[in-house]
């Protein structure tokens, strides 16, 4: 399975990153670039912990979230078109691409020392390591998949 724990991921990663610029359309989805950029950005603050935003499991997670979580994480099948954003919508329309670009690159080069082990997703619950390292590659090649690159 591919995960953000792999220095060789991590690398890929960013290297895609760097590939987006202010002409890369989406090839499904309502994010400009801009905004998917910072949707992660913002998404990986809340996974590394360091987001002031603490998230509980939703109810409906509750009761389904452990089952969608294997279902999501039984294979490097990419994750599907037109997911939802939920709570990491961004309004903000512009901005420094630039800036957003190195900020991202940079929170995927803190997962090599990854130590946010009690982390709860909104839906999945509590995640072990593997599980984040996981889904959080999944999550950036989604986005990245969206956009081209």
């Amino acid at each position: 399975m591919k995960t953000v724990f792999d220095q060789n991921l991590r690398a890929h990663l960013i290297s895609r990153i760097q590939l987006l610029n202010e002409e890369s359309k989406p090839e499904w989805g309502k994010m400009n670039v801009f905004q998917m950029s910072r949707h992660c950005s913002i998404w990986n603050d809340w996974v590394l912990g360091k987001s002031k935003q603490k998230h509980k499991q939703s109810f409906i997670g509750k009761i389904f979230g452990k089952i969608a979580l294997k279902t999501t994480l039984k294979d490097d099948k990419p994750m599907g078109k037109n997911m939802p954003a939920g709570i990491f919508v961004v309004k903000e329309k512009e901005g420094n691409l630039n800036i957003q670009k190195e900020v991202w690159t940079s929170q995927i080069a803190e997962y090599s020392h990854f130590s946010n082990e009690g982390f709860v997703h909104d839906f999945f619950g509590r995640m072990s390591k593997e599980q984040i390292g996981i889904f959080v590659y999944q999550h950036m090649d989604h986005h990245l998949r969206q956009f081209g690159v």
